[in-house]
C-alpha cells in the first residue's frame, strides 16, 4: 500500500528529529480527548468533553450514547486542541489514537476519525492499546522517571499490575479475576444510593466514616499472588448492608463506604509493592481513574517510603481518560518503528 511505504520512510526521518509532535486521539469510553504532546513527555496542548453529566441518570454509561457523542464532540475538540498548538497541523509529525481496549462503538469513533485524517493530512498512524496510554500518563507526570518499574493500572474496568521492562516492553504479573476495583466501587456506591460515577462519592463519603467498623473479607487478595478479585468483597458489602436493613439496624452509609475503600485501597496496594520487591525494581507507578483516590496515593506512597522505594503518581487530570496519555504512547511506539497502515480496526478486547 503506497501509503504506509511512504509512511515508514517518514517515520524513520521523525526518529532522528529533535522534536517530534503527536496528536493522541481518546475515545475509548465516555471522554472525547485530543492532544498534542512533544516527545511523548511535554503536553502542548490538551482538550476533553466528558458525557459524565449525560450518564448520570443512567448510573452509568451508555454505550450507544457515548458512541454518538463522540461523533459529534470528536472534530470541534480536535481543531480546538490544533488550535492551541502553535504551528498548527503544520507542527504534527504523527497521529496516535486508541484501538482498544473499550467500548467498540466509541474506539470505532476515534479509529475512523484518526485514520481519515491521517490519509488526508499524511501523516503516521499509531494505534495505541489504552491501558499502556494510562502507564505512559507516568512519562508526562515524571520526567525523570525511566523504566524498569512496577506499574499498577487500576480503573472501572482493570485492575492489572505490569513489569514496565522497557518502553513498550510489558510483562502482566497479576489481574482481576472479577470485578475490577472501579467497578467493585461503582456498585458499592448504588448499594449505598450514592450518585455516579461512584468511585469518587465513595471517597467522599468514606472521610466521614470509621473504616474499622465493619471489617470486610480479603482471604484471597491476602495470598501471595498477584491477582486481584473484588466480586467477593462486593458481595459481602451488600449482604451485611442488606441484612442490616432487614433487621432494621441502624447503621452508618459512611462507615460501609470507609470500610469498603480500606479494602480495595489496602489490597491495590500491598500488592504494588510486594510486586516491586518480587521482580526487584525500585519504583512503583500507579494509573488509571482509580489512581486518583487520596487514600490509595496515600497508602502506596507511605509503604513505598516503608520499603525505600520510588513512588511515582500521575497527576489527577491525567489519571482519567485522556489523549495525551495516548500522545506519549504513541511517541514511544512509533520510536520503536511500530506504526499502523489504513486496515487499523478497533479491538475492544485488547491486551497488552
Amino acid at each position: 500500500m503506497p501509503y504506509f511505504d511512504d509512511m515508514k520512510t517518514r517515520m524513520k526521518m521523525l526518529c532522528d528529529k529533535e522534536d517530534v509532535f503527536i496528536l493522541g486521539i481518546e475515545t475509548s469510553c465516555d471522554e472525547t480527548a485530543a492532544a498534542v504532546v512533544k516527545n511523548g513527555r511535554d503536553v502542548v496542548s490538551s482538550s476533553v468533553f466528558s458525557q459524565i453529566d449525560m450518564h448520570k441518570k443512567f448510573g452509568g454509561v451508555v454505550p450507544e450514547i457515548a458512541s454518538r457523542q463522540h461523533v459529534l464532540s470528536i472534530l470541534p475538540v480536535i481543531d480546538d486542541t490544533i488550535s492551541n498548538c502553535q504551528g498548527g497541523w503544520d507542527c504534527i509529525d504523527a497521529i496516535a489514537v486508541t484501538k482498544g481496549p473499550g467500548l467498540v462503538g466509541a474506539l470505532l469513533s476515534g479509529v475512523s476519525t484518526a485514520k481519515a485524517l491521517a490519509y488526508a493530512k499524511k501523516l503516521p498512524l499509531i494505534g495505541v492499546n489504552h491501558i499502556q496510554g494510562h502507564i505512559c500518563a507516568n512519562f508526562i507526570e515524571n520526567k525523570d522517571l525511566e523504566p524498569p518499574f512496577v506499574c499498577l493500572a487500576a480503573s472501572g474496568g482493570h485492575s492489572h499490575l505490569y513489569h514496565v521492562k522497557a518502553y513498550g516492553e510489558f510483562e502482566l504479573l497479576g489481574s482481576t479475576v472479577d470485578d475490577a476495583a472501579g467497578e467493585a466501587l461503582d456498585k458499592a456506591a448504588r448499594v449505598l444510593g450514592l450518585p455516579y460515577p461512584g468511585g469518587p462519592n465513595i471517597e467522599k463519603l468514606a472521610k466521614q466514616g470509621d473504616a474499622k467498623k465493619y471489617p470486610m473479607p480479603g482471604k484471597y487478595n491476602k495470598q501471595q499472588h498477584f491477582n486481584f478479585s473484588f466480586s467477593g468483597l462486593k458481595t459481602a458489602m451488600i449482604t451485611l448492608v442488606r441484612q442490616m436493613e432487614k433487621d432494621d439496624v441502624s447503621f452508618e452509609k459512611a462507615d460501609i463506604a470507609a470500610a469498603f475503600q480500606e479494602a480495595v485501597v489496602s489490597t491495590l496496594a500491598n500488592k504494588a509493592v510486594r510486586a516491586a520487591k518480587y521482580v526487584g525494581v525500585n519504583s512503583v507507578a500507579i494509573c488509571g481513574g482509580v489512581s486518583a483516590n487520596n487514600e490509595l496515593r496515600c497508602r502506596l506512597k507511605e509503604l513505598c517510603d516503608k520499603e525505600d522505594l520510588a513512588c511515582y503518581m500521575p497527576s489527577l487530570s491525567l489519571c482519567t481518560d485522556n489523549a495525551c496519555m495516548i500522545a506519549s504512547a504513541g511517541y514511544f511506539q512509533m520510536m520503536l518503528g511500530n506504526i499502523e497502515d489504513l486496515t487499523l480496526n478497533a479491538q475492544p478486547g485488547l491486551r497488552i
